[in-house]
């Protein structure tokens, strides 16, 4: 079975993998995920057998874990694709996002499973990416509403991992704020998936360095796309930070996000 979210005419469907982390810590980036793109007249489908992407176990070597998600997932969505017909698998994780990318290189020697692998990795985008490149997006034009400071953290998982840096920047400059890019921006913040766990000292110290770049901007908040880097920063600073799909969500008609209340 699948959960199905509509609204109004669609012009597109798509699975969203709500990342098991995520889901847990912060369930407002998935309803702003959904609720943007149901405004956007684009089918949701969250499919509930698939838990988890597997990029956990496979940073920690455990290989064979690792590999059962990765089958279970492809498998799962293979046959959505193949049943009833998938646009695009959405990522608003871009640590999960970068790995469901590489599935089809984990299994190019696997005559099971490359192809179904294949296709998986070529439906995957990134949220921001979708946006950017899929949709024309219904942004509010009040002369009125406030404008803010923005620094925008790119994520070592999407520039890097995906080479996607630019568009969830452009993306925020059509809501009318300011984005503020952060010196040595190319460089970790220390969450790493798993490397702020098990290297703990190095991880700080890319916090603190991170933190005194954002500060030397004085931003109101900051974005990302990632949830591993917004527990990472949130941690260290008062400044908030928040997903850039809550913003575009906001900025095309939905609720401003609890975190931003106060300012």
């Amino acid at each position: 079975k699948v959960y199905e979210v509509t609204s109004g005419k669609k012009i597109s469907r798509v699975a969203l993998l709500t990342g098991c982390v995520q889901r847990v810590i912060s369930p407002e980036i998935n309803e702003s995920t959904i609720r943007l793109l149901n405004r956007h007249s684009v089918e949701v489908v969250v499919m509930p057998d698939i838990d988890c992407c597997g990029s956990l176990n496979h940073h920690l070597g455990k290989q064979k874990l690792a590999h059962q998600s990765f089958k279970k997932n492809i498998e799962s969505w293979h046959e959505e694709y193949l049943k009833n017909g998938l646009d695009a698998i959405i990522s608003n994780t871009s640590g999960c996002g970068t790995t469901l990318k590489d599935y089809g290189h984990i299994f190019k020697n696997d005559k099971n499973f490359k192809k179904k692998a294949k296709k998986v990795s070529e439906l995957t985008k990134d949220i921001t990416e979708f946006l950017e490149e899929n949709l024309k997006l219904n942004f509010k034009k009040d002369a009125e509403e406030k404008k803010y400071k923005i620094a925008y953290h790119s994520a070592c998982s999407m520039q890097h991992g995906q080479k996607i840096h630019k568009e969830p920047i452009n993306l925020i400059k059509k809501t009318g704020n300011e984005v503020l890019e952060i010196y040595d921006g190319h460089i970790c913040c220390g969450s790493a998936g798993t490397y702020n766990l098990l290297q703990t000292d190095i991880a700080n110290n890319l916090l603190k360095n991170k933190i005194a770049n954002i500060e030397k901007i004085n931003p109101q908040f900051i974005s990302t796309g990632n949830i591993g880097c917004i527990v990472q920063i949130a941690k260290a600073t008062k400044i908030p930070i928040l997903h850039t799909v809550e913003i575009i969500d906001w900025y095309t008609g939905g609720p401003k996000p609890e975190i931003l209340r106060s300012i």
